[in-house]
């Protein structure tokens, strides 16, 4: 009887990694890239043109990198002192963009990863790590923007993008601000599909991670963070429903053991797209303290985010 029992436990601990693998190599990368948010259109619903921000169109040096825009040149003796913020995702973040063009007074340069809005290709983590730094290169080669502000922005997955670029541009990126990010997909898996954190994760795993070479795009932001020099903001929605806030605390605590210039804000009303809104002044408030301490003056802030990118713009500051 007892051999029995113990069979049946051991078929069913063999189809349930089976299963598990099955699903990691099927639909890894929809888990991860979400070009398209459910309800939602891939077509813009809103154009930058119809912001209250000047801007301008250019082409991404990479084939499947997305366009590009920066302020229009009537106002391009403000370009050069306003900070510049590097980001994704426009037509459905022209709102925020738009508060913080006025809160912040910078310029802000998005782009929509590949296989995201009107980009070709399809998206990977070495695709993905690529269009941001052709992103980033186009800002230094400018004449009109200050590039020893640049600084980056990341939500989400953006916030793992963003770390690797902040860890791999030392010279060219001035701080780095993450909000609601993971501390690895590997440890997403389990929180996406909890029978999995048996079998796959990083930093929370309670298994032996035999599954972990299977997946593609690992974003490991734990380890990557704490090679980063620059100053960091963590802003952390504590109602956030898709990534456990734990996730920031943990890529605090990583980075704060190694770096310094690094500080934790919790937003108690935050959930995963909102923290911006639900934090009210407080947020914009905390963010435009951060930069006023790390990077004074006028800057250029470069988003990048994870969700339905629809076009690449750049919006001036408008001041």
């Amino acid at each position: 009887m007892m051999v029995s029992y113990v069979s049946a436990l051991l078929y069913v601990a063999g189809g349930i990694v089976v299963v598990g693998m099955a699903l990691l190599v099927a639909f890894q990368e929809k888990l991860v890239y979400v070009p398209v948010l459910p309800g939602f259109t891939k077509s813009p619903i809103q154009s930058p043109q119809n912001a209250s921000a000047s801007f301008t169109r250019t082409s991404g040096s990479h084939p499947q990198t997305a366009s590009a825009s920066m302020p229009g040149s009537s106002s391009s003796c403000q370009i050069a002192d306003s900070p510049s913020l590097l980001t994704t995702d426009i037509a459905h973040r022209l709102e925020m963009v738009r508060i913080m063009l006025q809160r912040l007074q910078c310029n802000v340069f998005m782009l929509s990863y590949r296989g995201y809005g009107a980009s070709d290709g399809f998206p990977s983590q070495h695709g993905i790590t690529r269009d941001a730094q052709a992103a980033l290169d186009h800002l230094v080669q400018r004449k009109d923007i200050d590039t020893s502000r640049i600084v980056v922005f990341g939500r989400s997955l953006g916030g793992a993008v963003g770390a690797v670029l902040t860890k791999n541009n030392p010279d060219k990126v001035a701080a780095l601000m993450l909000e609601n990010t993971f501390t690895s997909i590997l440890d997403m898996a389990g929180v996406l599909l909890p029978f999995l954190k048996w079998f796959i994760g990083k930093s929370s795993s309670k298994g032996p991670r035999i599954l972990n070479f299977l997946v593609r795009s690992p974003w490991n932001t734990i380890d990557i963070i704490s090679e980063i020099k620059q100053p960091i903001i963590f802003l952390s929605g504590l109602q956030d429903e898709m990534v456990p806030p734990s996730h920031m605390e943990m890529l605090y605590a990583k980075a704060a053991a190694h770096n310094r210039q690094c500080l934790f804000v919790e937003f108690p009303y935050g959930m995963h797209m909102d923290t911006w809104l639900a934090g009210g002044d407080c947020y914009w408030r905390t963010i435009k303290e951060f930069l006023e301490k790390t990077v004074p003056d006028k800057k250029t802030l470069i988003l990048l985010e994870g969700f339905s990118q629809r076009q690449s713009d750049l919006l001036g500051s408008g001041v």
